[in-house]
């Protein structure tokens, strides 16, 4: 069994790579990504971020079991129940919707992993900060340690509130801007948490809808005015795509063998390309793109719609 805090303080920061590209240069622009995706072959990306300390901390309270939320592409289900196997807890993920037979590969790696999966009705999971839904959890699977949907919480912004400290060592220079894709808030929460004031940090919200900024704004320890959410980029909503879109995500794996996903890294980079031919970053610019990984979903995206996504 990995010992978990040897695994995450022992592990070498993820690389960071630059784009380069003759929009970039006729801009006078440099364009930095950081490679969270690289982070580990199942906890990857944000996720890998997201649970160090969630471990960590249920590792020292003595809890056998991890038990959390998702949909049935969920990323943070994948990570979490890969490191349940790496770690030597029990899992359970408790799914959104009905069990469907041939599970899709999400699912079908998360049982392969060892997770249990306890699939509810939509009715059902709305109840899943409750309380008392949490209670009947715990009678029902004994203790745990609760792990909300998506891993956001208190220990997972420090955790990627970390890349901040990355980002200075390998950058000599000051960073303009920051960009990070968002759905629960939880990575951009902690990056704001820890950058300074003069970094501008743009998320682009893979959701419809201005609410994610007061949960962002609920996450973070102190207020601070050097980010905003925009929310122009996501294709109708989460989970929500077009051929423009997939065209794209298929254009920059070839020009930069890179891949990105359909939910929040594709999305996000088509906006800050976007962004760029509109002019919107100012000459000698120095942008951060992070990387949050959730190339797991590529494998039941092409299988939903048909190989759509380079792989």
């Amino acid at each position: 069994m990995t010992d978990i805090f040897n695994f995450f303080t022992t592990q070498s920061n993820s690389p960071l790579d630059e784009l380069d590209l003759e929009v970039l240069k006729n801009r006078e622009l440099r364009v930095f990504m950081k490679r969270d995706d690289l982070l580990h072959p199942h906890i990857s990306g944000n996720k890998w971020r997201k649970l160090k300390y969630n471990l960590i901390e249920a590792r020292s309270q003595g809890q056998q079991q991890l038990l959390t939320f998702g949909g049935t592409y969920s990323n943070h289900i994948a990570a979490t129940a890969a490191a349940g196997k790496e770690f030597g807890f029990k899992t359970i993920g408790v799914i959104r919707g009905e069990r469907v037979e041939p599970l899709n590969p999400t699912l079908a790696f998360a049982e392969r992993q060892g997770m249990r999966l306890e699939f509810v009705d939509r009715t059902t999971y709305r109840k899943r900060t409750a309380p008392e839904f949490l209670s009947s959890l715990r009678k029902m699977f004994g203790a745990f340690h609760h792990l909300p949907e998506g891993g956001t919480n208190q220990l997972a912004t420090r955790g990627t509130g970390e890349i901040i400290k990355e980002l200075n060592e390998q950058l000599p220079q000051p960073i303009s801007h920051i960009c990070i894709s968002c759905g629960t808030g939880g990575t951009i929460a902690g990056i704001i948490n820890e950058s300074d004031p003069q970094t501008k940090v743009l998320g682009f919200s893979v959701l419809k809808g201005d609410f994610l900024k007061t949960e962002i704004d609920n996450l973070l320890e102190a207020p601070k005015e050097n980010w905003s959410l925009l929310s122009d980029y996501h294709f109708g909503g989460y989970a929500k795509w077009d051929k423009q879109l997939i065209q794209f995500m298929n254009d920059f794996r070839y020009n930069h063998s890179i891949s990105l996903d359909p939910i929040y890294t594709g999305k996000m980079m088509y906006g800050i390309f976007d962004l760029i031919e509109k002019d919107f970053f100012k000459p000698g610019s120095n942008i951060t793109i992070i990387h949050t990984g959730g190339l797991q979903g590529i494998g039941g995206f092409n299988e939903r719609f048909g190989d759509l996504i380079d792989v």
